[in-house]
């Protein structure tokens, strides 16, 4: 269901001597089978509240890991309530179904769409307040609410000079009725959004206080790590815990589903007695992947026929021209955030408490409730400040919330399940390992008449209760297999693109771009190829091809102007340019690249996002910078690999981020719009590698057809 067509249900009522304002939104009916949508009750009050003493706090059932959504809700809502910024406090929802997105009976961060999809929301929520406040207020001074105005946290009526704060008025405003429609203000009078204003979270980052989910301590806490199978699939056979016990400050040791779990004092003596611990396993179906083995097989299925999922015109026609193929490898991708996984978890009486950074409230609720042996009313999640989510925190399997519940549940204390940096890397759902083999007839003015696009990788969602939601029944096929493959932009006439749904022993999730980041790759390298061999700049070419999307047009001539495309660069520099749009909004990117000692150096990226409103530009900026970074780490050394089932990789020594040295300087420019708010967190990540990557081979004229880059050796001279 699309924002616009969004049914808004306004409910007040009196809390802690103030007023609480709620906003439900519809979702699809639970029962199977249910035609038309479901309205949620609209008795709870979900996103703002206003106490007696004048504080507004602001419920956010989105979950903040860096992207700087608390700040936006705040601007949304303050702006539309007429409180400065510094007035607003954060809390983090609880689990409810009224704060289930648009389109999917769940609560969750990801896919881009916490702002896309609440903008109105919290407009709405900030109008339907001030109403109920200006409403309170007409009562008191015995005047027309016409008459009153809003100014900075107070009803302040005007004729008389008489005003009176929020607080002195928010016990009143509860007992009026909702408006059935509030309005809220016009885009004229917004004095915060589209403003870049300072992030509201950035104090407590830095004096420590602000709490993350490894921040969590509870009275009589204990910590536990666990021994995990060492290949997919593999299961306990036995173990042997006597000098696990030995070690001092552990407490217990027991089998739980995904393992052997050590409980001690602390996290120290929690690893040390895991590394104490005998354990015999029984190899499972993924004893004997091997990544290599796993490219070979891709390649070749690449050329024979697959799942056709989009086509248009008609592949069969005859033509003559230029014929053109390439084949794009990508590797498995661990997600690496600067937190590892962690989860406390605390039983009581009444259910059971959960503390974690997660992106899937609802999913994991529903998990936890299960291994609890509870209702999941009886589970209560408290969202804390994620270190980085990248998805890896939105797995459908909550196999790290799974699990903490599983080790803590009977045993007399809380306990933080935590994981290392090698567990992290080594726990399983990668980003699939993806081929994509492309071949291109072109005609006499050199732009491609036909385009196939094959693809080879896993789904996400099979064997989740996402399959339903995200596969195509006629195919099987869902969506993040080939998602900016079968949307690409380009007007060639006649298109066909065909996916293998592989399946591998290898757990996969969703990564920061989901399946944009493979197909943008394949996609934008690929029309640069036909670009060269039509003898055209890479620019003028894409112009043409695109002369019927204004977005992707806009966003090329922006970001290649500020640029200086075809200007003059430094003896060894090249640039190389890339567009790709996903989760609503198109970007572009131009990267200036250079070899020191053989390898690629990128000095400058400049982007240019069109993303709708930007309600903070400057988060929008951050944004698309922490993506480059993000793509960059990847595209240069990202990569997992396996050989006998084990991931051969542990930490950042052999996993390794972007060092600050290899940092380039990032310009964002955002295309000024008035359309609704898009995506923003993950739109600028599929550009970046084909940028890159088309950049040296106007350098080297060497084309990196397989990622890392660390594969491609450039050292041909130019052509």
């Amino acid at each position: 269901m699309h924002a616009s067509r969004r049914t808004f249900l306004k409910t007040a009522g009196i809390a802690a001597g103030g007023l609480l304002i709620g906003i439900a939104l519809p979702q699809r009916g639970r029962a199977a089978g249910a035609g038309a949508a479901t309205v949620v009750d609209s008795s709870v009050n979900a996103y703002v509240r206003i106490a007696s003493d004048g504080r507004v706090t602001l419920l956010v059932p989105k979950s903040e890991m860096g992207q700087g959504i608390y700040t936006g809700f705040a601007q949304i809502l303050a702006d539309e309530l007429e409180v400065g910024l510094e007035h607003v406090s954060i809390e983090a929802a609880p689990v409810a179904a009224v704060y289930n997105a648009a389109f999917a009976p769940i609560q969750f961060t990801g896919g881009s769409s916490s702002i896309a999809g609440s903008f109105e929301v919290l407009r709405k929520a900030g109008a339907s307040a001030r109403s109920l406040l200006l409403g309170a207020a007409a009562a008191e001074f015995g005047v027309d609410a016409t008459e009153l105005r809003a100014v900075n946290g107070a009803v302040v009526h005007a004729a008389s000079g008489r005003h009176l704060p929020y607080g002195a008025l928010a016990a009143r405003a509860a007992t009026l009725p909702a408006p059935s429609d509030p309005q809220p203000k016009p885009a004229s009078e917004w004095q915060l959004i589209g403003k870049a204003v300072p992030r509201i979270d950035t104090r407590g980052k830095v004096d420590g206080s602000a709490r993350f989910g490894c921040d969590v301590r509870l009275p009589g806490m204990a910590y536990a790590v666990v021994a995990r199978a060492p290949t997919f699939g593999a299961t306990v056979s036995h173990y042997d815990a006597t000098a696990a016990r030995e070690v001092q400050g552990v407490l217990a040791v027991r089998e739980v589903p995904s393992g052997i779990a050590v409980i001690a004092t602390n996290t120290w003596a929690a690893i040390q007695g895991r590394a104490a611990l005998k354990v015999e396993w029984v190899a499972g179906a993924g004893a004997a992947v091997s990544s290599e083995a796993i490219a070979a097989d891709y390649a070749a299925r690449a050329r024979t026929p697959g799942v056709t999922i989009y086509e248009r015109g008609d592949m069969a026609a005859t033509g003559s021209g230029r014929a053109l193929e390439a084949d794009y490898a990508t590797p498995y991708l661990a997600h690496a955030p600067m937190e590892p996984l962690n989860c406390a978890v605390a039983f009581s009486a009444d259910g059971c408490d959960i503390h974690t950074g997660t992106q899937f409230q609802t999913v994991d609720r529903a998990a936890a409730a299960a291994v609890a042996g509870l209702a999941p009313e009886q589970v209560r999640i408290h969202t804390m400040l994620l270190g980085g989510g990248f998805g890896r925190r939105a797995n459908p399997a909550s196999d790290f919330v799974r699990e903490a519940v599983a080790v803590a549940k009977g045993y007399p204390a809380p306990v933080m399940t935590v994981w290392t940096r090698e567990d992290d890397i080594h726990g399983g759902y990668y980003r699939p390992q993806a081929h994509n083999r492309l071949t291109a007839m072109l005609g006499v003015d050199g732009r491609p008449t036909r385009w196939s696009h094959t693809q080879v990788v896993q789904s996400i969602t099979r064997g989740t209760p996402f399959e339903k939601m995200m596969a195509d029944p006629r195919t099987g096929i869902e969506e993040t297999q080939h998602e900016g493959a079968s949307h690409q932009p380009y007007a060639v006439p006649n298109v066909h693109v065909a996916v293998h749904d592989a399946r591998q022993a290898v757990p996969v999730l969703w990564w920061r771009s989901v399946g944009h980041a493979q197909t943008g790759f394949a996609v934008e390298s690929f029309i640069d190829e036909c670009a060269t061999a039509a003898g055209q700049d890479p620019l003028a070419y894409r112009l043409a091809l695109l002369a019927d999307q204004p977005r992707h047009l806009a966003v090329l001539k922006l970001a290649t102007e500020k640029a200086g495309w075809g200007t003059p660069l430094p003896a060894g520099h090249a640039r190389g340019l890339a567009v790709h749009a996903s989760f609503g909004s198109v970007v572009a990117e131009v990267a200036e690249v250079s070899l020191i000692d053989g390898r690629p150096r990128v000095h400058r990226v400049v982007a240019a996002i069109h993303c709708g409103l930007a309600v903070n530009p400057g988060q929008v900026a951050y944004q698309v910078e922490s993506a480059v970074c993000y793509a960059l780490s990847a595209a240069l050394h990202g990569e997992i690999t396996l050989a006998q089932g084990r991931v051969q990789q542990s930490n950042f020594g052999d996993y390794p981020p972007l060092r600050l040295t290899e940092m380039p300087r990032v310009e964002v420019h955002i295309v000024p719009s008035t359309d609704a708010p898009t995506g923003v967190g993950e739109p600028g990540t599929p550009p970046l590698a084909p940028a890159v990557a088309n950049a040296l081979y106007a350098l080297t004229g060497v084309r990196a057809r397989r990622l890392p880059l660390a594969h491609t050796e450039f050292v041909k001279a130019p052509a």
